[in-house]
């Protein structure tokens, strides 16, 4: 597929569908609009598009189940997934099931071109390579958090590599999630079998060998009984071993045979025991460097990196701190039983100046100490206690991130026209549509009706 000249998008959103088709036309590409499944499928038997914009909510179904019906007429058609809900489960699911790619709402045409880019740039057969069957409704308990551009990629890379037993390399800074990752992968792959987490960095290397593969009674003093390791407890689900960078060498060794010949023996042992477990490592260490350094096996190495799931710092997507800031009062005021329903906006700017050199899991342990300590059902600047250092000498008080400010303003105007997003767009001379994009990425409609209701 060299070139997008025709495009369908099944959305009810009629006045966004007209505004993309006549952008569209201005770039020369042919596009049907439908704002039905049914509509949308029936054309779909006549038309052949390049490319399909499909919604999550339309009236007569769920754009899931259309995804899948369409995979079924046409499985080399890629469809790019929209909606207007932040959700991780859909973002796995959609990829999962054969989406090309995901786009969240209000988009705008650059948002369109650059999923139209990406398409030119492969070919049938890697936009049908998720083709994995039936759909799952819940793909997980354990939220991953966040509507910033990188960890909606990483959303996406977990759908994809749920559909096949590829090893994958888990990256990213410690306290980043990268359990959460290989957890959402094998649920959103065999939720209903094993996952056995071996943490190489918690257990003394004398003893990971046996946790790894098991013994036998009697191979070694205090061996008083058979052991099964966790290689084997996996049996047909995944093992996920974590900060793999702190494995000792020899122990490397014995891994890498394990996953070229996919079979391995307990310790004091002679019978095979057949390796059938998804593998999946993480680590925060630069295994290239450590190779370099003799400290990681290079042959290891290019086995693990098969396929690579980069997490970012939560430094590097500060837009997600008030999702997670919210997220995490909600859930942990259920669990300590504290009644705190919100922040203020200056402990709130304290908390998006730090850099989290613990990343996520810093943040929910600085909350938990604020919701523990917390005598009102406001968490305030006294409540966030974060390390000395934490915030740059270099903020002055009156100094405030870019995005604080232009959230602020944005609000300011849309209450200056009464909510008029035409009038407010041409104030700010910006699009409507990339209005309702900032307006959505802030939360800002959800802020003002939480001003209004504590002042009624």
């Amino acid at each position: 597929m060299n070139m997008i000249r025709k495009l369908l998008i099944i959305d009810d959103d009629i006045a966004l569908c007209r505004s993309i088709e006549l952008q569209l036309k201005l770039q020369n590409i042919e596009t049907e609009v439908t704002n039905t499944a049914e509509a949308g499928l029936a054309i779909l038997q006549e038309y052949v598009p390049d490319l399909v914009l499909l919604d999550v909510n339309l009236p007569d179904a769920d754009g899931l189940s259309v995804l899948q019906k369409i995979r079924d007429i046409n499985s080399s058609i890629p469809v790019v997934i929209i909606t207007a809900r932040q959700d991780m489960g859909i973002t796995i699911t959609a990829m999962k099931s054969g989406a090309f790619d995901y786009i969240r709402k209000p988009f705008d045409i650059d948002d369109v071109l650059l999923v139209i880019g990406k398409a030119r740039r492969v070919n049938n057969a890697s936009a049908s390579m998720s083709n994995c069957g039936s759909l799952e409704e819940d793909i997980s308990s354990r939220e991953i958090i966040g509507s910033h551009s990188s960890i909606i990629e990483v959303l996406k890379q977990i759908g994809m590599f749920a559909g096949s037993n590829v090893s994958v390399l888990i990256r990213g800074e410690s306290g980043t999630g990268k359990e959460l990752v290989a957890r959402a992968i094998h649920e959103a792959a065999s939720p209903q079998k094993p996952f056995v987490a071996v943490n190489c960095s918690a257990i003394v290397s004398t003893l990971l060998e046996s946790e790894l593969f098991g013994h036998e009674k009697g191979s070694f003093t205090g061996a008083d009984k058979q052991k099964i390791g966790k290689l084997e407890l996996a049996g047909d689900g995944t093992i996920f071993f974590d900060e793999i960078g702190d494995m000792a060498l020899d122990l490397q060794a014995k891994l890498l045979r394990v996953l070229q010949e996919r079979e391995f023996e307990r310790v004091g042992g002679t019978k095979t025991v057949r390796f059938k477990a998804r593998v999946l490592f993480a680590t925060h260490r630069d295994l290239q460097a450590m190779v370099a350094d003799k400290a990681f096996r290079e042959d290891l190495l290019y086995r693990i990196t098969v396929s690579e799931i980069v997490i970012p710092p939560l430094r590097d997507r500060r837009s997600d701190i008030t999702v997670l800031v919210n997220y995490f009062i909600s859930k942990l005021g259920i669990q300590l039983h504290k009644n705190v329903d919100g922040i203020e906006e200056a402990a709130m700017r304290r908390l998006e100046l730090y850099d989290w050199p613990g990343n996520v899991r810093e943040l929910e342990n600085i909350l938990t100490r604020a919701i523990a300590l917390s005598r009102t059902h406001t968490i305030g600047v006294d409540d966030i206690k974060l390390p000395l250092g934490g915030i740059s000498d270099d903020v002055n008080d009156d100094i405030m991130p870019l995005s604080i400010v232009e959230k602020d303003y944005i609000a300011k105007a849309l209450l200056f026209t009464n909510w008029n997003i035409t009038k407010t767009a041409k104030l700010l001379e910006i699009s409507p549509t990339t209005l309702r994009k900032k307006i959505n990425d802030y939360g800002i409609a959800d802020k003002l009706k939480k001003k209004q209701l504590k002042s009624s």
